[in-house]
């Protein structure tokens, strides 16, 4: 059976938050995160991914406080501290003790928060281009980046402005579906979201440097990258290549921020592959 954005939504009280959250799949558990782009949800940006996944793993789909269906809420302190512990308190909502970890851009930098705050939570990590990086080659702030900080800054946002977001996050633009556009531009012009955007230049929130960290996270680790990614360029990758104890790459060629959604089918084979990989004669 095709699984629905309606089909799997479910809603959890997380102390003062409501977190919307779509579930399939039963297992050892799996939560995808997704990034910080204008309209971003757990569905927009992990739909060609799920049913795939959920046929291994109890598979989550989660919307942050400030995204998607869950409650709209400042950050407060740092981006990815705010996130992780939200993240955190969600698991805890489930009685979820441990899952593995698929993150996206500010959610691969989360589920990296994660794995160093509270590492007995995390199981394996599927990070694709992380946010709190270093690069080697490439200027900061990318083009992707400045775009992102620009969304809700005077004038405001707009259909141009989302729709030239979108098409930086990809290197096929034929993958831009207009469906997508509409949906995340009325996901990004919620009066809630516009009162309290959780990214650009007014957001005080500091995104910490996790790259200094990278040493102490000892989980199993799969980096994925898009060698065209114009937000998060790939030479960030090599900072992780380098410092994280037990860590794989894989890049792909044409391809941008998103690789889960451009090479859905080949992401879903690698990620399934990994996550499943025996780890001293027993499989997670």
């Amino acid at each position: 059976m095709t699984l629905t954005r309606e089909s799997t939504a479910r809603f959890v009280q997380v102390r003062q938050w409501r977190i919307h959250y779509h579930e399939a799949g039963s297992g050892y558990p799996l939560i995808c995160i997704h990034g910080s782009g204008p309209g971003a949800s757990g569905w927009s940006n992990y739909q060609r991914n799920v049913e795939a996944l959920s046929e291994r793993f109890r598979t989550i789909l989660v919307d942050l406080p400030g995204y998607g269906q869950s409650d709209k809420v400042p950050i407060q302190g740092g981006r990815f501290a705010f996130y992780s512990r939200a993240v955190r308190d969600f698991m805890d909502a489930l009685g979820m003790e441990r899952a593995h970890f698929i993150g996206n851009s500010l959610g691969a930098g989360i589920a990296l928060k994660l794995a160093l705050d509270w590492p007995e939570r995390v199981g394996r990590l599927v990070l694709m281009g992380p946010g709190g990086m270093l690069p080697v080659f490439s200027s900061q702030p990318s083009e992707g980046i400045k775009r992102l900080w620009d969304y809700y800054a005077p004038p405001g946002p707009s259909l141009e402005k989302l729709r030239a977001f979108v098409e930086i996050m990809v290197y096929d633009q034929s993958q831009v579906t207009e469906e997508l556009i509409k949906e995340r531009y009325e996901a990004s012009i919620d009066p809630k979201v516009v009162a309290n955007p959780p990214v650009g230049r007014q957001v005080s929130a500091q995104t910490e440097e996790l790259w200094r960290d990278l040493p102490r996270v000892t989980h199993k680790t799969l980096v994925v990258w898009g060698r065209d990614d114009r937000v998060v360029p790939f030479d960030n990758a090599f900072i992780l290549l380098r410092l994280m104890p037990d860590v794989r790459l894989h890049i792909f060629g044409q391809c941008g921020h998103w690789a889960q959604w451009e090479h859905a089918e080949e992401f879903n084979r690698l990620v399934i592959d990994f996550l499943t990989l025996p780890d001293s004669g027993r499989v997670s």
